[in-house]
C-alpha cells in the first residue's frame, strides 16, 4: 500500500517499526477552473498521479499521505466552482500536515506542489517552516520545476517558450497529462471553445512522456532525501 489513507493504524505501525517507511510524499494542489474543457480537480489529480508513480516506484519504502485538495485560487475566482484558501490557511494546514508526518515518526518529507498559486505564499515562509521544524529532512518542490527547458523543447510542440511558462493553464502540457492519466476529465469537444489553439496540440502520448520524465526526476530527488545526499535548503522558486 503507497497510500497512508488505505492502511490501518497495525499496518502502519508495523511498517514504522520495521524501518520500511523511509519517507512522506504530501500532494498539495488546487480545485479551480481550468478553461473549458479540463475539469477543476485537474491540478489535484495530476499531482496525486505524480505522487503516486514515485512511491509505487520506491515501494515499500515511500508513502503518499494526501492531505489538501484545495489551495490559492483568488485569481480564478471570477469563474463560479473554483475553490480558494486563504494564504494563511493554506500554510498553516501543511505545517499541520508536516507536524503529523514528523509525529507519525518520518524524518524526510516532500511537500510536492502541483498549483501554481501555491508556490509564492510557501516561498515568503519556507526558511520559518525549515526552522520550526530542524532536524527533518523537509523540501517543498513543484513537480514541473524538475524539468528544464531542453526537456520542454523536446516534448512539448510549445516547448520554445518555456521552462518559464510551465505548465501553462490547460494548454498542451496539462491537456497531454490529462490525456494520459485520466482521459475521462478532459471534454475533448470543447478544447476549440476557447481562443488559443495550444490544448489541440496535446496527446496521450506526449503527456506519458512527460510523466515519466517528471517522475524519473523526482524518483532521483527522493532517493537522494532518503541517502542524506539532499538536505533541507531553501528551493528556488519560480
Amino acid at each position: 500500500m503507497i497510500h497512508l489513507r488505505k492502511i490501518t493504524r497495525r499496518e502502519f505501525r508495523e511498517r514504522m517499526q520495521r524501518g520500511e517507511l523511509q519517507a512522506c510524499i504530501i500532494p498539495v494542489a488546487a480545485v479551480e477552473q481550468h478553461l473549458e474543457h479540463l475539469a477543476m480537480e485537474h491540478d489535484w489529480r495530476s499531482v496525486s498521479e505524480v505522487a503516486q508513480r514515485v512511491a509505487e516506484a520506491m515501494a515499500p519504502n515511500v508513502i503518499v499521505a494526501e492531505g489538501l485538495m484545495a489551495g490559492i485560487s483568488e485569481h480564478h475566482m471570477r469563474h463560479p466552482g473554483t475553490l480558494s484558501l486563504r494564504p494563511a490557511t493554506f500554510l498553516a494546514v501543511i505545517n499541520d500536515l508536516i507536524r503529523s508526518m514528523i509525529h507519525a515518526g518520518f524524518k524526510n518529507i516532500l511537500v510536492l506542489n502541483g498549483h501554481g498559486g501555491n508556490i509564492a505564499p510557501v516561498a515568503g515562509l519556507w526558511d520559518q517552516f525549515l526552522r520550526e521544524f530542524e532536524g527533518v529532512n523537509l523540501h517543498y518542490l513543484t513537480y514541473w520545476d524538475v524539468l528544464s527547458a531542453d526537456d520542454a523543447a523536446e516534448l512539448l510542440e510549445s516547448g520554445t517558450r518555456l521552462p518559464d511558462d510551465l505548465p501553462g493553464h490547460a494548454q498542451e502540457f496539462e491537456t497531454s497529462m490529462a490525456l494520459a492519466a485520466f482521459p475521462e476529465n478532459v471534454r475533448l469537444d470543447a478544447v476549440s471553445d476557447q481562443a488559443d489553439p495550444t490544448p489541440a496540440l496535446a496527446t496521450a502520448a506526449k503527456g506519458e512522456a512527460i510523466l515519466e520524465r517528471v517522475v524519473a526526476r523526482l524518483i532521483t530527488f527522493v532517493s537522494e532525501m532518503i541517502d542524506g545526499k539532499r538536505q533541507p535548503e531553501t528551493p528556488h522558486f519560480h
